[in-house]
């Protein structure tokens, strides 16, 4: 546990309706419950969730390996409670799934992140700072690749990688 009393752990099947409340009060694009609850069964060695005290998620990381690159860790969403939110939460979360994935031979990070999101932007680039790592960003998913009749069309998703990570 952490000062401000947050556990970081593997999150559990109960975990996944939590998570699917949670990307949806931080304005995540949001997957099926169903994915959520998959999610914290298939994926829970590569996924994260951080416990306030009483045990309320008020925090996660989803993320795989890449099947085509196995030394490369996909960093799918990470949701923080607005309320928790300048706490340093996300990039404690980040470092601790990157400690993770390093120990079991990562030595990559990947991840989308939309031109607007300066948040994760910084994230990241603190990330592969603090790391020594080289960080790279390059146009991945564009505007063609989504669905044009969605709710609020979806903007482009650029490609970060950073590495090495260890």
């Amino acid at each position: 546990m952490d000062p401000d009393g947050v556990r970081l752990a593997a999150p559990s099947l109960e975990d996944g309706r939590h998570l699917w409340r949670l990307a949806g009060d931080c304005g995540l694009d949001v997957n099926s419950p169903y994915a959520y609850a998959l999610w914290c069964r298939d994926f829970a060695r590569t996924s994260l969730v951080a416990y306030d005290a009483e045990g309320v998620v008020r925090g996660f990381v989803t993320g795989y390996v890449r099947p085509d690159s196995p030394e490369t860790y996909f960093l799918w969403q990470v949701g923080v409670d607005p309320a928790f939110r300048g706490r340093r939460l996300a990039r404690r979360m980040l470092d601790h799934i990157a400690d993770r994935v390093v120990a079991t031979g990562l030595t990559r990070l990947e991840a989308t992140v939309t031109p607007g999101n300066t948040a994760s932007r910084a994230l990241f680039a603190s990330f592969a700072r603090d790391r020594g790592a080289h960080i790279a960003w390059t146009p991945l998913f564009g505007r063609e690749h989504f669905p044009a009749d969605g709710p609020d069309g979806h903007e482009p998703e650029e490609l970060v990688r950073i590495g090495p990570i260890g």
